[in-house]
């Protein structure tokens, strides 16, 4: 959360600047326009106009500062400015919290007018880059308790869609009017296409490039030899007179293009905290069922569990199939997930969940031993987005850990080397931070 604004009439230089808090891509936000460009303090060539170096730097204060500021600094705010500070102001400049309680400061200003946050969800778009919007929506819902204006249409059509408004508007879809859910369809549609455009090729790239080497072959044709791993397996065929390696033996890729290799089956834990992991997940689940190798199977659960396998081809409507928030029941999801595997030695179980069981916590920690002495590949992800490690079970991850099988937070660019290694049962690529 943003702290308020100074209004001591100081000087000092904070540690944290307020208004630099939506910055997530590191962009001083009094600094930059809608396009990533410098604002009205300086020139294109980035040469200080008129003003001069402290006149830009008083103009940054006074923007940090927001209208308290404007007698410390003595920089008043014109055209651009005062329109970018009305709208930081709106969000960051104190008032009325959600439920009722009174900040600190200037009054917010944002109210609860579905008509007034679509005008100010306007201004940002207008004055600030795509990943500061991001970040302020984000703010907006959580300290102002926006949420519900989602539901109705002229929000959604306002809003700069990412993953976390997704993950909102599938915590609010069931109670979405008609009116709303074909604007809220296609809000998500393009986060899920956005996120297509930017993983699909490299996922099917790089696990085709893993199947082929896990189906290899003692009699390639030519054009089929596995280099490296022939050289590595002839090395003590070397002569050190020809300086040459004899190729006793050939490795090649396999080449059985129509026939399944590999079974999957992605287990999602669907509580609130998971909505940005959930939505990757699915977005992967398609790309892996596209694949004619590949059988995937997507399971999601709270208490229940939900197969929504058969909605593969489509991530929106696998999305728009789960039930963010509720509880937590692992090891019923892993029951159902190993009922259904048929080849152990040929199957990957990928389960994405923060770890916190409501369940029979034994029994969850049995049928992972289970699964993993049977020869199934066993993979835990404490997260699928690119916020990092969340909050998780230290516990529940140790004793996974210790059974072989290592938990740790992926990133959406890191999920294809994982599941590549898991295919091909080399060691996972586990970060340093997990």
């Amino acid at each position: 959360m943003t702290p308020p604004r100074n209004t001591s009439g100081t000087q000092e230089v904070p540690q944290k600047a307020p208004h630099e808090a939506p910055t997530a891509a590191g962009e001083t936000v009094a600094g930059e326009t809608a396009a990533g460009e410098t604002a009205a303090g300086e020139t294109a060539a980035g040469e200080t106009a008129v003003g001069g170096v402290d006149d830009e730097r008083l103009r940054r204060w006074r923007m940090v500062l927001g209208p308290d500021g404007a007698e410390s600094t003595g920089r008043p705010l014109t055209g651009r400015d005062t329109a970018m500070d009305g709208a930081l102001t709106a969000l960051y400049g104190g008032g009325k919290k959600p439920g009722g309680r009174t900040g600190a400061g200037r009054s917010g200003g944002l109210g609860a007018s579905a008509p007034a946050v679509a005008r100010w969800l306007g201004d940002i778009r207008t004055y600030f880059p795509a990943s500061v919007v991001q970040v302020m929506q984000r703010d907006a819902i959580d300290r102002l308790g926006l949420s519900g204006l989602l539901l109705e249409p002229e929000m959604l059509e306002a809003v700069e869609p990412d993953v976390h408004l997704v993950g909102t508007l599938l915590s609010l879809h069931k109670a979405m009017p008609e009116t709303t859910r074909e604007t809220a369809r296609a809000v998500v549609r393009k986060v899920v296409e956005d996120l297509e455009r930017r993983l699909a090729t490299r996922t099917r790239a790089t696990l085709t490039g893993a199947l082929d080497r896990s189906a290899a072959t003692g009699r390639p044709r030519p054009q089929d030899i596995d280099w490296g791993r022939t050289v590595r397996a002839n090395l003590k065929h070397y002569l050190p007179e020809h300086r040459t390696v004899v190729p006793e033996r050939l490795i090649g890729y396999g080449r059985s293009a129509r026939s399944v290799k590999k079974d999957v089956i992605l287990c999602i834990d669907q509580s609130g905290s998971m909505a940005a992991s959930l939505v990757h997940a699915a977005v992967f689940g398609a790309v892996l069922a596209s694949m004619r190798t590949l059988t995937t199977r997507l399971v999601v659960f709270d208490t229940a569990v939900a197969d929504l396998t058969d909605q593969l081809d489509d991530p929106v409507d696998v999305l728009f199939g789960t039930r963010l928030g509720g509880g937590t029941d692992i090891n019923r999801a892993l029951a159902y997930c190993q009922s259904r595997i048929t080849r152990p030695a040929d199957t990957v179980v990928v389960l994405i969940s923060d770890l916190y069981e409501g369940g029979i916590r034994d029994e969850m920690l049995g049928r992972a031993a289970a699964m993993t002495a049977s020869g199934v590949r066993f993979v835990t992800l404490l997260a699928l987005s690119d916020e990092g490690a969340p909050a998780y079970d230290r516990e529940h991850a140790a004793a996974l850990g210790a059974l072989g099988t290592p938990a740790f937070a992926c990133t959406p660019d890191l999920f294809p080397e994982v599941m590549a290694a898991a295919l091909e049962r080399r060691p996972l690529p586990v970060p340093d931070t997990a």
